[in-house]
């Protein structure tokens, strides 16, 4: 018999960041091919978030089929060989590599009686751990209530607790569901509200910056290509940075000096390092990081940070400018940035487009190879601003 999760079935309203993985850190994965091109590659990933997220994978079930079973996903000769996976490998929690729905999820808890993740789930509680700042905690808070609102009946046993009404013995009042429900849309409308503030503070920021005529920056890319290292590296910052899925959060802005000759370019750039990007990044996280993300879609400039020596960069440069799609930041002028040439003994150097503007940039921002070609192609594009810049006053 598979041990009873700690709570499993309670309320997690009171403190929706608390983690859901349990104490012990064991975690039986499951993925299902269903025929895409990328499912050997998706499911690294899942083990990758399984680190990150601090949980020792003690069993992997993989299967196949051709469409989702409508009650249990995986079908239930699958949940049966589960079962018998997690009473073997004394587990008590499952992660899976797609999004269930609320009903698959419940049915699956019930069948079990462990814990069940969602690849949704999953990143949510990684967020929950590395958020660090107060905006960060708020923007995590609001994607796992969003993420909870579709999953308040699972497990609860005391719906019907509360009784209220007219008369000596009074009927059936408003129920713990329904008081839930109400909690959870009032917390809802005050996160979005502290977070509209902040959005309001940042612009002002934003405006300030415009007004001193200092070009933003913003590095964006898949989560793990680098970017937090890249950012150390041109602005001499101490940002954590770590070989794992999702390690800093929270963006950082800092100022970067490219040179005194002020009509080559030079003078000073703010620089942002933005949260990675991944396959399937849920849609919740997306609308709650929309404040942070906004750097990327107001900045002048976009650093596409790519791990070059990735087998799957292709795929992954189309799903990060399928975000910045999202986020209304696929208009700004961006520069590919391939890192860790170290890992491929490449050469560091650059490519310019048809209009002789630097596009691509190869180098590692371990070692420092090609930094000097990256701080080029900054100063060449603060220089070309400054030219257009010059130009339209002149018009006006």
């Amino acid at each position: 018999m598979a041990i009873r999760p700690s709570g499993y079935g309670e309320n997690t309203l009171a403190n929706p960041t608390t983690l859901t993985t349990p104490s012990d850190g064991g975690v039986v994965l499951v993925s299902i091919d269903f025929g895409e091109p990328d499912y050997a590659e998706s499911l690294h990933e899942l083990r990758q978030l399984v680190i990150s997220a601090k949980m020792q994978v003690r069993a992997t079930l993989e299967g196949k089929r051709s469409i989702p079973d409508a009650k249990l996903f995986i079908g239930s000769g699958k949940a049966d060989e589960l079962k018998q996976i997690l009473e073997a490998s004394e587990t008590n929690l499952v992660a899976f590599n797609h999004d269930l729905s609320p009903s698959q999820q419940r049915n699956l808890e019930r069948f079990l009686q462990a814990k069940v993740l969602d690849r949704t789930g999953l990143i949510l509680d990684i967020f929950a751990q590395r958020a660090q700042s107060h905006e960060g905690k708020l923007q995590i808070e609001l994607a796992q209530l969003e993420h909870l609102s579709t999953r308040l009946v699972r497990g609860w046993t005391h719906l019907e607790r509360q009784k209220g009404g007219i008369g000596v013995r009074g009927g059936p009042g408003e129920t713990q569901l329904e008081l839930d429900r109400r909690m959870l849309r009032v917390r809802v409308k005050q996160l979005r509200e502290k977070l509209d503030k902040l959005k309001s503070q940042r612009g002002m920021q934003r405006r300030a910056r415009k007004r001193s005529n200092l070009m933003t920056v913003s590095l964006v890319g898949y989560t793990n290509a680098g970017k937090s290292t890249l950012f150390n590296r041109l602005t001499q910052s101490g940002v954590y940075a770590a070989d794992q899925l999702f390690a800093t959060l929270d963006t950082t802005s800092r100022k970067m000096y490219l040179g005194e000759d002020y009509h080559s370019g030079g003078g000073s750039v703010v620089i942002s390092d933005t949260v990675g990007f991944i396959k399937h990044l849920p849609t919740t996280l997306i609308e709650a990081f929309g404040a942070t993300l906004e750097e990327a879609a107001q900045a002048d400039l976009l650093l596409h940070v790519v791990d070059v020596a990735s087998t799957n960069r292709d795929a992954q440069i189309a799903q990060v400018n399928f975000v910045l799609e999202e986020i209304g930041a696929s208009k700004v002028p961006q520069i590919l940035v391939l890192n860790q040439i170290d890992k491929l003994d490449m050469s560091a150097g650059l490519i310019r487009d048809e209009y002789g503007n630097i596009s691509k940039v190869s180098i590692s921002a371990v070692s420092g190879a090609g930094i000097d070609l990256l701080k080029l192609a900054l100063t060449e594009h603060q220089q070309l601003l400054r030219r257009r810049s010059t130009e339209e006053s002149a018009y006006v």
